[in-house]
């Protein structure tokens, strides 16, 4: 959508918002598109797709006939857009409903709900003045959905179209191709789960996302009627938990403390003789492919000896990772923009909907630096003026000056004088009334937030807000987001409020040991239902990120805290802090596994025409590379330093020799 097309689409909106008795085609082509060429059926065509442009923005355009006169007259035909009926109503928010409102809206980790949840929370403090609130310590949680498959069913869905996708049946270990009607999208025993309209079976079905062996593919030349009062979360509540079953894994000596916490040995002569140097060990697990996943991350330090349905899984991933390894490196080229966290590419039709939701944040916001209001709609200075520049350019069909939208900056501070009815935001789309509510009620989780009216209260305003589009926000559930041990949640907690310095007895993974550290924490904050806790490590003497479920033992060592440490700038916390001696990796990613790019802090990115990236990612430590490569079986690979790369190429074909090559 050229910039023409974006001025265009704004000034026709604004002459159909401020028409009484509606515009005909003909008015419509002669003042707003200025089309003199006579081509009849070409204007007719643009004109049908803006409406329904402005119909995607929100904005449904009536069609106004005269008594006994056909719609399909364009001389008597006239067009109009309701000023009430595409309007959010008004929201009157307490600072403790605020406070609430921005940890929903900012659950979502990454994917399009993060960006309809922004976009929703910036439509709700247009409408008003935001209070200034502060977020409490230790509830900053988050939701990191599954990848690029999550984002294209959820388009789906909300667009009520089928999807097809190969599937690896859990029944029957086989890959399939599926065509699904998607009626709903949830978290269940740490997995998303589509639940829909299973066509070649004819009867309702769950697909497990993390078995989606390829992209999924959206049939938008179709359409589905979706069930009435659909929750996935009480479809998903009916699933049984998986069995607890008895895995036999051989675990080299010395090797794997974390594995061997959760691991007995197995008794003598039931299960065979170990290799020299490994000890045969029994682990628990209901889920094959989250112990197999974790078991390829070990590499040849771990070989699973049974179940077989888990000795294939372990072996199907560490194969699709060497042979992404040793395939050929693709021709990749970064473009020329400045660093920082992988964004997607922003369209015209992004900045219309910045500037439908500008407008008004300006009429009750007057006099903000214009610095402040980028930063509030996550733009540049420059972008934002490119904005205005587009606005004040805007208005009436062959107006006067007072017929203009009226916006101008005065020393950096930006005013309106003029807004042609564009001062309420637009109501919610879909997407944006289920990112808001679905984070509200993932917050029910956290009994400090649920426990406060706030939390209820609203809620029911944003139901009421959002209206019809507010009904298909049950297609939608998040995962738990509670602590599974909360006594050393509510130490951390405590020694960040007195601000006192603790002990530590943790386990990292990375590095395969346990260490005592003395650290000042600093924040909490989750993924999913893993909770983390940002400090000081004054053994590192710098920020570290621990997770919790990894501390071993934790009291207050009786020093207090330094004063000159503060937590990182970013919010959410990020579960990387990079640092100077990092070293910068070029890491290949599929289209399954682009959503990596954000969950490690990509710096560039480079397109590849297969929808997979290169990414340029610093690590600081590459000795568990390979780890990261075996885990995501044919998803990642290391390109650049190629020693590397051949490293981790070569460690993994180690792993393989434990099953027969």
């Amino acid at each position: 959508m050229s910039v023409s097309r974006t001025e265009r689409l704004l000034n026709l909106l604004i002459a159909l918002l401020n028409t009484k008795y509606g515009l005909r085609r003909a008015e419509l082509r002669a003042k707003v598109y200025h089309d003199t060429s006579g081509n009849d059926v070409a204007f007719g065509r643009m004109f049908e797709r803006d409406k329904n442009d402005l119909r995607q923005f929100g904005f449904d355009v009536e069609t106004v006939t005269d008594l006994g006169w056909s719609e399909d007259d364009p001389a008597t035909t006239r067009y109009r857009i309701g000023k009430e009926s595409n309007r959010l109503p008004d929201v009157q928010l307490s600072p403790g409903e605020w406070t609430v409102l921005l940890l929903a809206s900012q659950l979502w980790e990454r994917a399009a709900l993060g960006t309809a949840a922004a976009s929703a929370l910036r439509k709700l403090q247009a409408s008003g003045t935001v209070s200034d609130v502060e977020l409490p310590v230790g509830v900053q949680p988050r939701i990191r959905p599954a990848g690029q498959a999550f984002d294209d069913v959820v388009a789906a869905m909300h667009a009520q179209h089928p999807v097809s996708f190969p599937y690896l049946a859990g029944t029957t270990g086989k890959e399939e191709q599926r065509t699904v009607e998607p009626w709903g999208l949830g978290s269940r025993f740490g997995q998303w789960y589509l639940t829909g309209y299973d066509r070649s079976r004819k009867a309702p079905r769950h697909f497990r996302l993390s078995r989606f062996t390829g992209p999924v593919t959206v049939l938008e030349k179709e359409t589905y009627p979706a069930p009435p009062n659909f929750n996935v979360r009480a479809e998903l509540d009916r699933l049984p938990e998986l069995p607890l079953r008895t895995a036999v894994v051989d675990v080299r000596e010395g090797r794997l403390l974390g594995l061997r916490r959760r691991a007995t040995p197995v008794p003598e002569g039931s299960a065979g003789t170990p290799d020299a140097g490994y000890e045969r060990l029994q682990v628990n697990f209901r889920d094959a492919e989250v112990l197999a996943e974790e078991l390829a991350s070990y590499g040849p330090d771990a070989v699973a000896h049974a179940p077989d349905e888990l000795v294939a899984a372990v072996r199907h991933r560490l194969r699709n990772a060497a042979a992404f390894c040793a395939a050929p490196s693709p021709a990749y080229l970064f473009a020329d923009a400045p660093q920082g966290r992988t964004v997607r590419k922003r369209t015209s039709e992004d900045q219309l909907k910045r500037m439908l939701q500008l407008v008004p944040f300006l009429v009750h916001n007057q006099g903000l630096h214009i610095q402040d209001v980028a930063a509030r709609f996550g733009v540049t200075p420059a972008e934002l003026e490119s904005d205005l520049r587009i606005l004040i350019c805007s208005g009436l069909p062959e107006g006067y000056p007072d017929d203009l939208l009226d916006i101008h900056w005065e020393e950096g501070h930006v005013y309106i004088t003029q807004d042609l009815d564009l001062k309420r935001p637009v109501r919610f789309t879909v997407d944006e009334a289920c990112a808001l509510l679905t984070g509200l009620e993932t917050l029910n989780g956290l009994p400090e937030l649920a426990e406060g009216g706030a939390l209820e209260s609203v809620t029911l305003k944003l139901m009421a807000a959002a209206g019809e589009e507010g009904l298909r926000a049950g297609s939608l559930a998040g995962p738990e987001v509670g602590p599974s041990d909360s006594a050393v949640l509510d130490v951390v907690r405590g020694a960040i409020q007195e601000r006192s310095q603790l002990r530590l007895v943790y386990f990292s993974a990375q590095r395969d040991q346990v260490s005592v550290r003395d650290v000042d924490p600093l924040r909490l904050y989750s993924l999913d239902n893993t909770w983390y806790f940002e400090a000081y490590c004054h053994s590192a003497q710098g920020l570290r990120n621990f997770r919790l479920d990894r501390v071993q033992e934790v009291h207050p060592n009786g020093n207090p805290a330094s004063t000159q440490v503060r937590a990182g700038e970013s919010f959410p916390a990020k579960l990387f802090t990079p640092n100077d001696d990092d070293t910068t990796v070029l890491v290949q990613l599929t289209r399954q596994g682009a959503g990596l790019a954000d969950d490690y802090y990509a710096e560039r990115v480079a397109p590849l025409p297969d929808g997979g990236l290169v990414a340029e990612i610093r690590f600081g430590s590459t000795a568990w590379l390979p780890m990261f490569v075996a885990q995501h079986g044919g998803a990642a690979r290391i390109v650049e330093p190629s020693e590397l790369g051949a490293a981790a190429l070569d460690w993994i074909e180690a792993a393989l020799a434990g099953y027969g090559g």
